[in-house]
């Protein structure tokens, strides 16, 4: 169903459309193509049978896009994971999710289980040994892409293929996108923020999509934003705090008409400095994995909160005055977590709400966000759990007792940090180096204190505002 829908999109965008990276360019017709090939190839790598399941861990480019509308077309089940993740983690998904065949690009490194297969365009292939025990597929699965678990280990969200459509045609219409746009987008494919707003949906109106990889310097992308003449701009916070701290030249993006964060919260100094400059409002609206593009702000200038409820979706909850946990429904729901059964049903109520974790309230039909509920932390626009973090640290010869906590960083924005307690002689460097080798590098703390015991309350819990006290001070990182 859902490569139905892509190739028809793609057909109908012919040889107008394109998509681009830095290296390579098609055009809508030319990328079906390519994707016709490669699905040739892919079945015969992977052999006889149905829905084999093929993880895509690739940066954003155009061999990215064949190869997913590649898997699609073969009738197998793309996974797509975080490009930094590592190869511990890609191993933890193999033996959750029963993976069968791996593409990476050539600077990821393959679980050690893995056996070389060949490329899939510039894709390296790596086989993966069939388990068993692997959990069956939800009938109406298509896609599968991963949230950070409370267990440690990545929950993969099982999307049917409807969820997926309904994703992108519901951003297209209620954000105005059409034929006529061009959109540049930084944000990684595999996270919601790309996947939602600048896959599918672009394809299905017909609008160029231009594809930027790497760490966004401001020059870098302003450069991009005039070759590719984009009317549409999607990236994470860090994009946005980059672009405003280069010094400002009396330029601005001449199509430029849109700019889309999420995943994080913008800085207001951020997004007031990026529209004074260019004149366009920058947009924060609100998503989650689980249940896809949920708000749109049709006048940020104005808005109070991250927008109104997008076509499909219908919001809970609370006042200004008593803000609740927000309650969402959305056409473009996940089916259920493959590797953690019952968990995601567990949060949908018999309504068929999914209760966030976040806090907030509704003003004028608005979504105004207060705080959160969960361990989950937003740093440069990846969702890290703490739990996650905390019980890596434990795992490290040497340190005794960890906590992990979110502490501004020296720009104001969001920053990954731990206090730990140690055995005499704990060398915090190899600590760290440690810690590398059992998680992925974005997950690891930037700032590390070392104390001789952590400070709790009477019920044993951190005592977190001490905590947070410990990062105001001018002293180093350990």
């Amino acid at each position: 169903m859902l490569a139905d829908i892509m190739t028809k999109a793609l057909r109908d965008g012919g040889g107008r459309a394109q998509v681009t990276d830095r290296h390579t360019r098609l055009t809508h017709r030319e990328l079906d193509r390519a994707a016709d090939e490669q699905a040739t190839q892919l079945r015969a790598l992977l052999g006889p049978g149905e829905r084999h399941r093929v993880a895509i861990q690739s940066g954003n480019s155009v061999a990215y896009l064949v190869a997913y509308l590649a898997v699609l077309k073969a009738g197998s089940v793309p996974f797509l994971i975080d490009r930094a993740s590592g190869p511990r983690e890609v191993q933890l998904i193999w033996q959750d999710c029963g993976l069968d065949l791996l593409l990476q690009d050539e600077a990821a490194a393959a679980p050690e289980v893995g056996t070389p297969r060949g490329t899939l365009g510039s894709l390296l292939a790596t086989g993966l040994p069939a388990r068993e025990d692997a959990p069956a597929l939800h009938d109406l699965t298509q896609v599968c892409r991963f949230t950070s678990g409370s267990t440690g280990r990545p929950n993969c969200i099982e999307f049917a293929g409807a969820a997926v459509h309904r994703a992108a045609a519901n951003w297209a219409e209620g954000t105005g996108l059409s034929g006529g746009d061009s959109i540049l987008c930084f944000a990684s494919l595999s996270n919601g923020l790309a996947f939602n707003t600048s896959l599918l949906s672009a394809f299905l109106v017909g609008a160029d999509l231009h594809l930027g990889s790497g760490l966004p310097t401001g020059g870098a992308v302003s450069r991009l934003l005039a070759s590719t003449a984009a009317t549409r701009l999607v990236g994470f916070p860090a994009l946005y705090e980059s672009l405003v701290r280069r010094p400002a030249d009396g330029t601005a993006p001449p199509n430029l008409r849109m700019a889309v964060s999420s995943a994080a919260p913008l800085r207001p100094d951020t997004r007031s400095e990026f529209t004074a400059r260019t004149g366009v409002p920058l947009q924060n609206y609100f998503g989650v994995a689980e249940a896809g593009p949920l708000t749109f702000a049709a006048d940020p200038l104005t808005d109070p909160g991250l927008g109104q409820p997008l076509p499909g979706v219908r919001l809970r909850a609370g006042t200004a005055a008593a803000p609740e946990v927000v309650q969402v429904h959305s056409q473009s729901m996940g089916t259920r977590y493959l590797n953690a059964p019952g968990v995601l049903e567990g949060r949908i109520d018999q309504d068929g709400f999914y209760h966030t974790g976040d806090t907030g309230y509704l003003s004028d039909g608005s979504l105004v966000l207060t705080g959160r509920t969960s361990q989950k932390i937003n740093v440069g626009g990846r969702k890290i759990d703490a739990l996650e973090v905390t019980h890596a640290l434990l795992d490290v010869p040497g340190i005794t007792d960890a906590v992990v906590l979110e502490t501004p960083d020296r720009h104001g924005g969001s920053a990954l940090a731990a206090v730990i307690t140690a055995e005499p002689g704990f060398d915090p460097a190899e600590g760290r180096r440690r810690l590398s080798e059992r998680i992925a590098a974005y997950k690891v703390p930037s700032l590390i204190r070392v104390v001789p015991q952590i400070p709790r309350g009477s019920t044993g819990k951190p005592a977190m505002a001490q905590l947070r006290g410990l990062f105001d001070t001018t002293g180093q990182p350990q």
